[in-house]
């Protein structure tokens, strides 16, 4: 049974939703919030009306061609379902910067999955896998009638994946930040990785010129807008995680009479500024480790024994000393945090990070750079981030205070503190925004859904509950699980979620599913 954390007054009710046959269609249990003034529930179609309709079907202009046998390589022989077919395109857009009458255009790549008619657009965070690739992989996920009633489309977001790439950080600069030792605090060796920045940033400004601003969140939005009028639909449906609901955010309120059905699977807070909202990110990362230890100890066989966070602390302290053998290049003390640091995001692998972390113990730490190193080989994926991040934020802190902030993140936050506190300085160097990011939504959108994660390493659930409580007709949907992103690895998140995007059901506010 789902465990909530109620408010004083407050009655949980468990709704048992069930199917008359077995099988994937089986509703999983729910727990939900009552507004206490009778003892029914408000039927969920009550409130369709805040619910866009689909149609109609996508007519689109768009070339697809069949991609299915590269995209089962990438995704692996076990993670492809057999039969599921996959199609690619691209989409030229304009890389107009804000002010200027005329400019170039870019190309983004496009992947689809399922047999539906109606286009349901997937938008991902800027880091991590490209926005095609994370598509791919939830559409192997998501229930049958998901893949029938809707066209599955991921995009590339600017200069990342098969989009035209940005690549503009030289290898050794590229290096020498992500290999940067996560708990550096003297003032000698931050001032070298901020001269690495410095050089990273001419070098980006160099080679993009006048796209380099290009690469934000506003940008983004526009381009999902010439993807609608692309696939000819009067309204563009679409889910977003993480860092990616915030683009529908702005999205939603630069087009509101285009927005369709949407889903925020986790959220960046939009009332915190930069610096406290990395300071929440680090808290949650911590957090989830304790999470990931405890699940450990818990377990029959835990290789980290009964201190996992204690080992992990002294293994990233060692290995400040002496890099980690990995039969490539050796595996420093920041790829070490960031590599455990991307392990959490899905539960799935906890057990492989578990032992990796034990290997890691024994000098070998290839296992551990698994994590980070294959899904960037051959791609600036830093370049990428750093570009659009920056672009994203007005924060710029003298080399002082920056310093000040890595002494006190590391010293209170030791396991991720510094990874970070060094995004700050990433960003040192790189010229301010034109305007700062706009808030979300406005007073004419539809039902949104926000899902908070109880444990989430990247996107904190406070976070996700503001955003709910933002958007004007908000709602939250809680798991209580751990990871980044619940959909596609709660059942109950999963069917919720198709209820709402497929059929127009609302799910209850505030529901919450099991772990």
């Amino acid at each position: 049974m789902p465990r909530v954390i109620g408010r004083v007054g407050v009655i949980l009710l468990l709704l048992v939703l069930t199917a008359c046959s077995a099988g994937p269609s089986d509703r999983p249990a729910v727990a939900y919030r009552d507004d206490g003034n009778s003892g029914a529930r408000t039927p969920r179609n009550s409130e369709s009306r805040t619910v866009p309709p689909l149609g109609p079907s996508s007519h689109n202009a768009l070339n697809w061609s069949d991609c299915t046998g590269t995209t089962r390589s990438e995704l692996g022989p076990n993670h492809s379902p057999e039969g599921m077919r996959f199609s690619c395109t691209n989409l030229l857009t304009s890389t107009d910067p804000p002010g200027t009458v005329r400019g170039g255009t870019t190309r983004i790549a496009l992947l689809a999955a399922g047999s539906g008619d109606v286009p349901l657009v997937v938008v991902n965070d800027i880091r991590g896998a490209p926005g095609t690739t994370f598509a791919a992989r939830l559409a192997t996920r998501l229930p049958e009638r998901m893949l029938r009633e809707f066209r599955i489309i991921g995009m590339d977001r600017r200069g990342t994946g098969e989009s035209d790439p940005t690549n503009c950080v030289p290898k050794e600069e590229r290096e020498a930040i992500t290999r940067f030792d996560s708990r550096a605090t003297d003032e000698a060796a931050l001032d070298r990785l901020l001269e690495s920045v410095r050089t990273a940033s001419q070098k980006c400004l160099l080679d993009l010129e006048r796209r380099a601003q290009t690469y934000d969140t506003r940008h983004t939005s526009d381009d999902l807008e010439e993807l609608r009028l692309q696939l000819d639909v009067p309204r563009l449906h679409a889910i977003g995680r993480g860092e990616g609901s915030r683009v529908l955010s702005v999205y939603a309120r630069d087009h509101p009479n285009s927005v369709g059905r949407m889903v925020f699977d986790g959220a960046p807070d939009p009332t915190l500024k930069t610096l406290a909202q990395l300071k929440r990110r680090a808290d949650s990362a911590e957090r989830t480790f304790d999470v990931f230890a405890a699940r450990c100890r818990d377990s029959e066989e835990c290789a980290l024994g009964d201190s996992p966070r204690q080992r992990l602390d002294s293994l990233i302290e060692r290995t400040r000393g002496q890099a980690l053998s990995t039969g490539g290049a050796p595996l420093t003390s920041g790829e070490l945090a960031r590599a455990v640091l991307h392990g959490l995001e899905n539960r799935e692998d906890w057990p492989s990070l578990t032992r990796a972390i034990a290997a890691a113990e024994d000098g070998d730490g290839s296992a551990l750079a698994g994590f980070i190193r294959n899904s960037e080989a051959g791609a600036d994926r830093l370049g990428q981030r750093m570009v659009t991040r920056c672009n994203d934020t007005m924060l710029r802190l003298p080399p002082e205070r920056a310093r000040n902030i890595a002494e006190e993140w590391v010293d209170s936050r030791p396991l991720f503190g510094g990874v970070f506190a060094q995004r700050l300085i990433r960003c040192s160097t790189w010229p301010r925004p034109q305007q700062a990011m706009p808030s979300p939504g406005n007073g004419r959108l539809p039902r949104i859904p926000v899902i908070t994660t109880e444990n989430d390493p990247l996107t904190p659930a406070t976070g996700s509950e503001n955003m709910a409580a933002t958007l004007p007709d908000g709602s939250r949907m809680s798991w209580l699980g751990s990871g980044h992103g619940a959909l596609g690895r709660s059942d109950c998140v999963t069917e919720l979620v198709s209820g709402f995007l497929a059929a127009g059901e609302v799910p209850p506010r505030d529901a919450a599913c099991p772990a």
